[in-house]
């Protein structure tokens, strides 16, 4: 009989074929997801699973033959939520968010990237699965992994937390560029806690991914390209937007393509 396709994902475990692979890389942007299959040495594009909402998601083979998902999350947590809910129903058991950041450390610069070792979790959609001290912290085995990619493609690369928050504009104490010129006073001056907490970058989606990840039982990293030097404004680099998004998959897929096949019944799996 065959398996109904999940509601949002729109494709099934029998899509991923015989032998269904438990790997995947997760984006927020449906083009992030589509330049994954192609262009990047080796990678093979073998079939387009679904593009059911906007969450464009497709099977590719890696040049040492192992087979992943790429997928769309769409933005946000509560969408990630149920993305990789619906990964995990179908199989996958390691899912690597690779995203685009803004740096809030002046030694973290535009251009580089950052591999997310926690996140401080200051999102709602967690809230639904975890207590709010519950730890949003990655799989160490697939954070080691994303290091020794980013060494190994020559990447400048940052390990640290992360803070994860539900807004672009007022969760980041975006001020110049918030659209109501109201920001509540709860948020006036997070960064700079955040900066003097330790806090390299933030972001949208990490946390809850993480929380999920020690939640359902599966291993979950995430590298982010850092598009936005917050330190220094609130713009976003868009030239070099495209050179560091790239580093960011190149080491998504090397880390993905050689993590140990040891580690799937350790760490955060159940």
């Amino acid at each position: 009989m065959e398996e109904e396709k999940r509601y949002h994902i729109g494709f099934s475990r029998q899509d991923l074929g015989a032998d269904p692979t438990p790997y995947a890389l997760i984006c927020g942007d449906p083009d992030r997801t589509r330049k994954m299959t192609e262009g990047f040495g080796g990678v093979k594009l073998e079939r387009l699973l679904s593009e059911k909402r906007g969450l464009v998601s497709c099977l590719v083979s890696l040049p040492s033959g192992r087979k992943i998902v790429c997928a769309t999350s769409g933005m946000g947590a509560p969408s990630m939520s149920i993305v990789a809910s619906e990964l995990f129903s179908v199989g996958i058991r390691v899912m690597v968010r690779v995203g685009t950041t803004g740096s809030i450390r002046e030694d973290v610069k535009a251009g580089s990237i950052v591999i997310s070792r926690a996140a401080l979790c200051r999102q709602g959609a967690a809230h639904d699965i975890a207590p709010v001290e519950y730890p949003a912290a990655a799989s160490p085995f697939l954070t080691a992994a994303l290091v020794e990619a980013a060494e190994g493609v020559g990447s400048t690369w940052h390990l640290g937390i992360t803070a994860s928050v539900d807004t672009f504009y007022e969760g980041q104490e975006r001020v110049d560029s918030l659209a109501g010129g109201h920001l509540l006073r709860r948020l006036q001056g997070v960064t700079e806690e955040y900066r003097t907490l330790g806090i390299l970058n933030y972001e949208m989606e990490a946390g809850t991914l993480f929380k999920m990840a020690g939640v359902y039982g599966f291993a979950a990293g995430c590298v982010c390209a850092v598009i936005s030097d917050r330190t220094a404004g609130e713009a976003i680099h868009l030239g070099i937007k495209e050179r560091a998004e790239a580093d960011a998959i190149r080491v998504a897929l090397s880390a993905i393509g050689s993590f140990d096949e040891r580690y799937l019944d350790k760490a955060f799996l159940r």
